[in-house]
């Protein structure tokens, strides 16, 4: 085994800062295009041109996020891309040297760092003066990458095959029950075929703790972290019981996709009155879903939210209910809710085994990166 020793950024690789050059929104808006355009906090636009390719390492300087931790302070960007002025670009030596620095800073308390009072920033400076302590031989170090790389390869992998298999269920369903809907079929409303807002929580609810979901933990189906609270602790919005393929819609902003389908809730699980809890009764929980969630349900959703006297644009679970749909034949009906269930089950699995990869590199992570646990190469 090798020696632990500080290195300093620029023995890595090296900084190529000087290729940035910030772009406004409304600049940005008139060149679209295919290539993605990073900030500190990943990509956000795509455009018409890049000004680097290949792998390299951004480096958040917005020392505003690197104190709060809202952001990732450090991410590969890889293929053709801008870079906007609000990150820094390293170009390591190696491919595993690049994942060491992601690896590295992803645990790094960098506050000691961040300059500037008015405008708090991780500068060039300071990136430069920060230790960055690893193994001395590259082939420990390259050993160390491969153990938490091949991690994240298959996290990343089942989060792709989820998205397949949610794709593939949405494809189904527009084919099925819009491009090929019949011109026999009984229309229905939502209120027919489902309950909202069944369960509230009552002064008879004997569980001391919950887990919370607030709208802003659930965006395009995926459940971020739940929020672990005693009962009085808990926010006021926090009433909302639910049980297995109960579909959450978020009534404030429907543009925003705070929507999911919840699978196998914890029993004590309870989430906000800003969604609406809508529990099928009488059709298959994921039409439902899939019906609920296109792209053109969400717009004419946000459509109706404008148009209430809210603070905020927001629904009623009326407007949810009186939604009007061609209900299919019952045979095609069954056979969609077959594959689409076996679309589900799978996800679910999937979503279990990224959670627990997750927590295992999250536990090896600070113990490779320290040394504490080592790599035989």
């Amino acid at each position: 085994m090798s020696e632990w020793q500080d290195f300093k950024i620029e023995e890595l690789g090296k900084l190529q800062n000087s290729r940035r050059i910030p772009l406004s929104s409304t600049q940005r808006s008139i060149r679209p295009g295919e290539y993605p355009y990073y900030g500190a906090s990943g990509i956000v636009d795509y455009i018409d041109d890049f000004i680097f390719e290949g792998d390299h390492v951004l480096i958040s300087e917005d020392g505003e996020n690197l104190r709060t931790r809202k952001t990732p302070i450090a991410f590969k960007a890889s293929g053709k891309f801008w870079v906007n002025n609000h990150a820094h670009i390293l170009k390591c030596n190696t491919d595993y040297l690049g994942k060491l620095v992601v690896y590295y800073f992803s645990q790094l308390d960098v506050n000691e760092f961040v300059t500037g009072a008015v405008q708090p920033k991780l500068n060039k400076a300071s990136l430069c003066s920060i230790p960055i302590s690893l193994p001395s031989c590259p082939n420990e170090q390259r050993a160390i990458a491969g153990v938490l790389s091949s991690l994240d390869d298959k996290i990343d992998l089942l989060h792709r095959q989820n998205k397949t298999l949610e794709a593939l269920a949405e494809t189904l369903f527009r084919q099925w029950f819009v491009e090929e809907a019949g011109d026999d079929w009984e229309e229905a409303c939502i209120g027919d075929v489902a309950n909202l807002n069944a369960t509230t929580i009552t002064s008879s609810y004997n569980h001391p703790e919950i887990h919370y979901l607030d709208t802003s933990s659930l965006t395009d189906g995926q459940f971020g972290e739940l929020q672990y609270l005693s009962i009085q602790d808990a926010p006021s919005r926090a009433k909302r019981l639910v049980k297995h393929n109960d579909v959450l819609i978020s009534t404030v902003r429907p543009d925003q996709r705070h929507y999911g389908i919840v699978k196998s809730p914890l029993f004590n699980l309870v989430v906000s009155t800003g969604f609406c809890v809508i529990s099928a009764t009488g059709i298959d929980p994921h039409f439902l879903y899939l019906m609920l969630t296109s792209d053109e349900m969400t717009q004419f959703l946000h459509s109706i939210a404008e148009g209430s006297t809210s603070t905020y644009p927001s629904l009623k679970p009326s407007d949810l209910a009186a939604l009007t749909f061609l209900r299919p034949p019952q045979a095609r009906h069954d056979e969609f809710a077959a594959i689409a269930s076996d679309c589900w089950d799978k996800m679910t699995c999937n979503a279990m085994q990224i959670c627990t990869l997750e927590k295992l590199r999250d536990t090896l992570l600070p113990k490779l990166m320290s040394g504490e646990v080592r790599v035989q190469h």
